[in-house]
């Protein structure tokens, strides 16, 4: 496990985080790349946040978690950069996505944030 990734993510919950971005990204408001992530956490828009686990270096997003602990924002981690990308639809991969509007998938978002408090204990 690399430094910056306070807990596990089980391969289901995975999947799971990566079929409600796809959800989210038909109709709700997903912020992409590390500055943006920052800025939709301290503002306090952050609805879930979600972290690439092959960052290098790890001090470019290392500080993510401290911050959405600090402002109460549910956090979790995916594989791979490449999976983010593809995830929210760009040709690229990504090292942070934060959702700020979860259109139509509100139930969905309030499911999965439920899990990972469960994990995070």
């Amino acid at each position: 496990m690399v430094d910056f990734v306070k807990f596990e993510v089980p391969e289901k919950l995975m999947t799971d985080q990566l079929a409600l971005i796809a959800k989210v990204k038909k109709n709700g408001k997903i912020r992409i790349g590390i500055n943006e992530v920052t800025k939709a956490i301290e503002r306090g828009s952050a609805k879930l946040v979600l972290i690439a686990s092959d960052v290098e270096p790890a001090e470019i997003v290392m500080h993510l978690p401290l911050i959405c602990n600090e402002k109460d924002v549910p956090f979790s981690y995916v594989k791979t950069k490449k999976d983010l990308g593809e995830g929210v639809g760009i040709g690229v991969g990504t090292a942070s996505i934060a959702i700020v509007e979860e259109g139509d998938a509100k139930s969905d978002l309030q499911e999965l944030t439920k899990k990972l408090e469960d994990l995070r204990k």
